[in-house]
């Protein structure tokens, strides 16, 4: 690739990131810092933080974040170590479902749980028919413990992306350096604590940090749970007043640096950590075989943990199948209906075919930009390629509800971005929106693919007289195929069940994707939940056959993209 190509390419995409990542964000601490008189006050922000309801949300925010980092950590890490070191019975079929609880945002999972745990839910049921309790007796589970059953069903829903950063680390420990250490005399749990836990301490700190980041920003969930002392939901309530009162601008702020700082930390401390390790050639490593009593105990952890993971998916099934479904232990009848209705409801079928066109459009954007700056980062000598490349992962550190309040801002009556303002047509703002926050994707999945072809192929060529650009588009991108598949396929899934952008930006119901068609429709009377439901089964199904393609196409080398 010439150089100048390269600045071309460099020249591109920071001036998109400027305008649509910068901009944005620079709008949101204007509105936090800058007075009505030009001049920078630090007023609303002490103001905010003196506030009790305020300053009660961010505590809660940030609990919830560490509850639900803390809970798949619990869940993920012995699975990664079970499934890494062990054959067990059923292996390969839990290793692949494991990653089903990625297949439904949390916030639809959570109509699932309702519908178990609720006042008049399975749960009851059951008691009451066991006896436990006499009949007629009531008890709302989540309305007693809401804080803990949103990190419940968070956990549940993000320990995959863990699992997936734990297994992918686990595979590259080099057994020698953990055999070295037992025959010193460092055994079990201690040989683990000390030797295996540093080793993969990177990988779980990615996942980590990209689940804690989604949890503090997570909007879906607590709605559905009416949980509103939480900095997010304070945010969305807050939207009303975006053009006249600072203290949603202070907010998004403050959740700003904190999902900054904690990727920075992560990015300086752990991001570069890592221990030198001989070839594993060198040691016979590899999953061994357990006594029968102990490889049925692996499986029936595993197994144990991946229903508690489904359970909400259980549930959205089964509302989504059913006629009526109230103080039973199962529905009371069964139907096809809602399904039916769901694709071929006012609400549904507009939002299905916007979802589909977003997401289809920010996807092509992805893969053009992706392999554009994937390229310059591998290949390139260009000077601040490293640059493009912090940049272009920056995305992963600001959670969605923060750009798309910047959005929101930026395109407010009277600025220059007025004319895409999203209370007339949101489509610019959602493609662009969905564009942004897919795009670390596509960039890790192609930077990958680079980085495992041999630039000598390019070279031998470019030396038969074929262009460098050319030379890549012929030769390269054919090799990283399944590589720019995988990206192009997780960013457009992601885009069709993206929540916070579609939540804030969507404000006129003829463009409502699918996930806010699904929240309307839950917060109907009636029926409301039972299409909601069978819409969210609907995209269950969708983002299920997306992620078994990633799997089979990338197999453990999936948890690389889920990477700060």
């Amino acid at each position: 690739m010439s150089q100048s190509f390269a600045r071309l390419v460099f020249g591109l995409t920071a001036a998109f990131f400027a305008v649509f990542f910068l901009w944005p964000i620079l709008q949101i601490l204007k509105g936090g810092f800058v007075d009505a008189d030009g001049k920078v006050t630090l007023g609303y922000l002490t103001a905010l933080l003196s506030d009790p309801t305020y300053l009660s949300g961010l505590r809660n925010s940030f609990l919830l974040a560490c509850a639900t980092t803390v809970l798949a950590l619990l869940l993920a890490l012995p699975l990664a170590f079970i499934s890494d070191r062990f054959l067990f019975p059923a292996k390969g079929l839990l290793s692949a479902i494991v990653l089903v609880p990625m297949v439904l945002p949390p916030f639809v999972g959570a109509i699932g749980i309702k519908q178990i745990f609720g006042q008049y839910g399975a749960l009851n049921a059951l008691i009451i028919e066991l006896g436990l309790r006499p009949a007629g007796w009531t008890f709302d589970w989540f309305a007693a413990h809401q804080f803990w059953g949103i990190a419940v069903v968070q956990a549940l829903s993000l320990y995959p992306i863990i699992y997936l950063n734990a297994i992918a680390a686990l595979a590259n420990v080099d057994p020698a350096m953990e055999e070295a250490a037992q025959n010193l005399g460092c055994t079990g749990f201690r040989r683990f604590r000390r030797i295996t836990l540093p080793l993969i301490r990177p990988g779980l700190f990615a996942g980590g940090t990209i689940v804690f980041i989604w949890a503090f920003t997570e909007l879906g969930t607590p709605l559905v749970f009416d949980y509103a002392q939480v900095t997010s939901v304070q945010i969305f309530y807050g939207l009303k007043d975006i053009g006249g009162s600072p203290f949603p601008y202070a907010l998004v702020t403050v959740m700003l640096v904190a999902s900054v700082a904690l990727y920075a930390v992560g990015k300086g401390i752990f991001g570069r950590a890592g221990y030198a390790m001989m070839a594993k050639a060198t040691s016979g490593g590899g999953p061994r075989a357990l006594p029968a009593h102990q490889a049925w105990l692996c499986t029936a952890l595993f197994g144990g943990v991946t229903f508690l993971a489904v359970l909400p998916h259980f549930g959205v099934i089964l509302v989504a199948f059913s006629k009526d479904w109230y103080a039973s232990v199962l529905p009371h009848a069964y139907t096809l209906d809602n399904f039916r209705i769901a694709l071929g409801h006012d609400l549904t079928v507009p939002a299905i075919a916007n979802s589909l066109k977003f997401a289809s459009i920010s996807s092509v954007i992805d893969l053009f930009l992706g392999v554009a700056i994937a390229y310059v980062i591998v290949r390139s000598k260009v000077r601040g390629r490293q640059v493009l490349d912090y940049l272009a992962m920056l995305p992963l550190a600001v959670p969605g509800l923060v750009l798309a309040f910047g959005y929101l801002a930026m395109s407010q009556e009277g600025r220059f971005f007025a004319f895409i303002n999203p209370v007339r047509d949101p489509t610019v703002l959602l493609i662009i929106a969905y564009s942004v926050r897919r795009l670390p994707y596509v960039v890790r999945a192609a930077a990958a693919g680079f980085e495992q072809t041999s630039v000598t192929l390019e070279e031998a060529a470019q030396n038969l007289g074929c262009p460098p650009l050319k030379s890549m588009i012929r030769v390269t991108l054919p090799l990283i195929m399944a590589n720019l598949i995988a990206g192009g396929l997780l960013a457009f899934a992601f885009a069709m069940l993206e929540v916070s952008d579609s939540l804030i930006l969507a404000q006129k119901q003829v463009y409502y994707p699918i996930t806010k068609a699904i929240l309307e429709l839950f917060q109907l009377l009636g029926d409301g939940k039972f299409i909601a439901s069978a819409l969210g089964v609907w995209a269950m199904v969708f983002l299920g056959i997306i992620l078994a393609s990633l799997t089979v196409l990338l197999g453990k080398k999936l948890g690389a993209i889920f990477r700060v």
